[in-house]
């Protein structure tokens, strides 16, 4: 057995070490010796006070328990129009056949609108007076602009680079895009709206359902560029309510817009024009997102020497090449007889036919007589 150093005196331990490690032993009640002595030589003033601990926040005391249980009120709005989508790219008068989602959820939310729902539309829930609507807009919009003043607005609002510009894609003058135009109002007079893809088909309608929906007036347009004026007596803080819509809602199912057969044609010969279509040189090409302000008339012009038109719509994709066969349709006229491969066959019907053979009746009573 080992004495104690001499050096170290405890009265409360003693050291005890081991013969086959006496110094793995020794360094390990140095240590322990040490870190006690360290706790017991702290004077009260230089020992460490333990913080008091933070009293909890309550996060209930500053909310009104009354205004947690109030209901929501839906948003009244006294626009005279039924809310949807999309204003200039679908026709009211076709109803879908099928719907991709329930018209039971609203695209406004649940309990947000004091409209109904129908799948395509939020129907208005009161009469409208067309002729207090027009009354009320030419009180905003005041005496018309001079010569000068639209030189200015032009000058200011038409270059690239300005601040006030919104961006117009294959939707068209959308529900959310008037609240868009209204917050431009607040500060500027007029708004720069570059129109891109599908709608740039047919800019009149665009600028009808602008002026109709918002109730400006367009001042300048420039092939797809157009300036629109809020007007003289514009109040931002009397603007309409405009219900924001939450989210796109599904593109409802309409009819067939291909006949397997076209009308006044045989099996045979709508095969045979389908073919023809194909083969022959494409009449221009349409590119994703382009500007297509020429498409009616170049496709007018090629009708007068061909009976068959193709246009190339390469990366443009398949849903805008169905809404530029829709649009087509209705303006050129003509009827569609093929979407294949972002190609589009297009026929221009029996009118010319038809047409020639009155003449042609016509001259001949002439020359009888």
């Amino acid at each position: 057995m080992l004495k104690l150093l001499p050096w170290r005196s405890s009265p409360h331990k003693t050291l005890t070490l081991d013969p086959a490690k006496p110094f793995i032993s020794l360094s390990r009640f140095l240590s322990h010796s040490l870190s006690e002595d360290q706790y017991e030589d702290d004077d009260p003033p230089f020992s460490p006070v333990s913080k008091p601990p933070k009293p909890k926040k309550n996060k209930t005391q500053n909310k009104d328990p009354d205004t947690k249980n109030e209901p929501t009120r839906p948003l009244k709005s006294d626009l005279p129009f039924d809310f949807s989508y999309s204003y200039s790219e679908t026709n009211p008068k076709v109803e879908p056949i099928a719907f991709r989602e329930s018209p039971k959820f609203s695209p406004f939310g649940p309990g947000r609108l004091d409209r109904k729902w129908t799948g395509t539309v939020a129907l208005t829930q009161q009469e409208v007076d067309l002729n207090r609507v027009v009354e009320e807009r030419k009180r905003v919009l005041g005496d018309p602009l001079t010569e000068e003043e639209v030189a200015k607005l032009v000058e200011r609002y038409r270059h690239s680079d300005c601040a006030r510009q919104i961006n117009m894609g294959k939707g068209g003058v959308t529900h959310n895009m008037l609240d868009d135009i209204h917050n431009h109002w607040k500060r500027a007079e007029a708004v720069r709206i570059k129109c891109l893809g599908v709608p740039t088909l047919d800019m009149d309608n665009v600028c009808f359902h602008l002026e109709d929906k918002s109730g400006g007036k367009i001042v300048y347009q420039h092939i797809n560029v157009l300036i629109l004026y809020r007007g003289r007596n514009y109040d931002p803080k009397n603007r309409p309510v405009i219900p924001v819509m939450l989210w796109k809602p599904y593109t409802p199912i309409y009819p067939k817009l291909v006949k397997n057969v076209a009308d006044g044609l045989t099996f045979e010969e709508t095969k045979e024009l389908r073919n023809r279509g194909l083969n022959s040189p494409p009449v221009m090409k349409l590119t994703r997102n382009g500007v297509y302000v020429n498409v009616v008339d170049r496709v007018r012009e090629a009708f007068k020497t061909e009976e068959v038109v193709r246009l190339d719509c390469t990366h443009v994709g398949t849903s805008d090449c169905k809404r530029i066969g829709v649009k087509l349709r209705d303006l050129v006229p003509c009827i569609p007889l093929l979407f294949k491969d972002e190609q589009i066959v297009l026929w221009r019907g029996k009118r010319d036919q038809e047409a020639d053979s009155k003449c042609r009746d016509r001259s001949e009573k002439f020359a009888d007589a």
